[in-house]
């Protein structure tokens, strides 16, 4: 059987992820350090003889016994409220957590294919975004600790692969959603639904006429698993390019919910990017891959998920407690 570690395993897109490869028949080792992932992401698949958990902080050195065919590297925290939280483990996950898996996948021949984001294009002057477009990122603004993590991830890893011969792929994911997101962890989309469930009025930042793309994660994930088995060692784009304003987001999920709430506006954070829509002409061609599942159903299925929270974990506010966490 083959095998693939995947890091970031407890979150949201790494446990999804451990599900596909199990239903494919691999062998899979999860690893997370659960600074922003959870257990009950993936307590389902505890009692699994082809499923291992190591509790490890990939920002240290990373050793795996025996041998190894694939490494998904999605070990990162990915929302603002974690990365603005946690700037230094940001960093640290998207320096030395890449070196340490660039390590390992060359001592085990494994092919690595690495969680890269559509924030490597900040607040982009190109739009919709291809792979081609180089970004309009600020290195020092709030939001650059992500940004420039995930721009040097992608540059350490294609150094791997041209200077080392590194099987070594990349993808570059957009807005993606469904369940198993964490509620309140800022990120628009379950802040929206959070905010409708219990009542509150939904915030939305500047005048709403900021745009974002939203894929659902089956999608993104068959997207992903193409990839690792494409020839294509370049950045691809996946995520789903129907674009909606932020205002007009904010709508579909008051229609969604049933709720009587209005939208209340707030001023828009430093950086925050105004536009966001994936070119994914390279998938298509490349991949064969575009996303199938509408807005509507992939919203419908998400709100029933977050819909049987309990009243407690709808109102919890802080996920961790990121103070017990190194930051040297």
């Amino acid at each position: 059987m083959k095998k693939v570690l995947i890091t970031g395993a407890a979150g949201f897109l790494g446990s999804h992820l451990c599900d596909r490869f199990i239903k494919e028949g691999f062998n899979v080792i999860g690893m997370d350090n659960l600074i922003t992932g959870d257990m009950e992401n993936i307590e389902h698949l505890l009692p699994l003889e082809n499923f291992e958990f190591y509790h490890h902080d990939v920002s240290k050195f990373v050793h795996v016994p025996g041998h190894l065919d694939y490494i998904l590297h999605f070990a990162s925290p990915a929302s603002p409220i974690d990365y603005l939280k946690i700037p230094i483990q940001t960093l640290k996950v998207g320096s030395l957590g890449i070196h340490n898996l660039l390590g390992l996948a060359k001592e085990k021949r494994a092919r690595l294919l690495i969680a890269s984001t559509s924030e490597v294009y900040g607040d982009p002057s190109v739009h919709p975004q291809p792979e081609s477009y180089w970004g309009n990122v600020n290195p020092v603004g709030p939001r650059g600790v992500y940004d420039e993590a995930k721009r040097f991830q992608e540059a350490m890893t294609m150094a791997y692969h041209t200077y080392h011969g590194l099987e070594t792929r990349i993808v570059r994911i957009f807005n993606t959603y469904g369940p198993r997101m964490r509620l309140n962890d800022g990120r628009v989309l379950p802040a929206f639904i959070g905010q409708a469930l219990r009542g509150e009025d939904l915030t939305v930042f500047g005048d709403g006429s900021q745009t974002r793309s939203f894929c659902y994660v089956d999608d993104l994930v068959e997207g992903i698993y193409r990839l690792l088995f494409s020839d294509c060692a370049d950045p691809v784009n996946i995520g789903n390019p129907s674009e909606i304003t932020i205002k007009e987001f904010a709508e579909e999920i008051i229609k969604l919910t049933g709720t009587t709430q209005k939208i209340v506006y707030k001023s828009l954070p430093q950086d925050d990017p105004k536009q966001r829509q994936p070119d994914i002409s390279k998938a298509k061609a490349l991949l064969d891959w575009e996303p199938k599942v509408s807005r509507e159903d992939g919203l419908r299925i998400t709100y029933d998920y977050f819909k049987g929270f309990s009243h407690e974990k709808l109102n919890q506010r802080d996920h961790k407690d990121f103070k017990r966490y190194s930051v040297i």
